[in-house]
């Protein structure tokens, strides 16, 4: 385990694997990690994390923040790209009453919206309708992460 990684996180094992379909990971570089989400509110919905285990904004560095920013642009542009969104939420959950389902490692969510893409779906049985799996979006948005962002 390498200095600052977590057993057992998510994001820590992301940010020290190889960026494959298997483990979902688009890019893992010295200071941070873009990989999907696995549980997506919508096609395309990933997540950008910090490689060291940190659990709150303060925690970071200047320069781990800078990263951050820096892919939030490039999954922007990437999902742009491949899916052509009306718009994106951007965010982070920070603590467990604001919906963190993962608190001790920070991380945020670049989700793309279209107008309409809200149904009665979840309203009325609690189900949402994917129009695409996890590994046919990890196949379209992967050659945006070839190199470094």
């Amino acid at each position: 385990m390498q200095s600052g990684e977590k057993a057992g996180c998510i994001f820590c094992v992301a940010a020290n694997s190889a960026s494959t379909a298997d483990n979902h990971v688009l890019y893992a570089g010295r200071l941070s990690v873009v990989m999907m989400n696995k549980f997506p509110y919508n096609s395309g919905h990933l997540l950008i994390a910090p490689a060291r285990h940190v659990g709150d904004l303060p925690g970071l560095t200047d320069e781990e923040a800078a990263d951050s920013h820096k892919l939030i642009v490039a999954c922007l542009g990437a999902l742009s790209n491949v899916y052509k969104p009306h718009g994106f939420n951007i965010g982070l959950n920070l603590g467990r009453a604001a919906g963190a389902g993962i608190e001790a490692h920070l991380h945020t969510h670049v989700v793309p919206r279209w107008n309409g893409d809200v149904n009665f779906m979840p309203v009325l049985s609690d189900v949402k309708v994917m129009p695409e799996h996890i590994a046919a979006a990890y196949e379209k948005l992967k050659p945006f992460f070839s190199e470094k962002p």
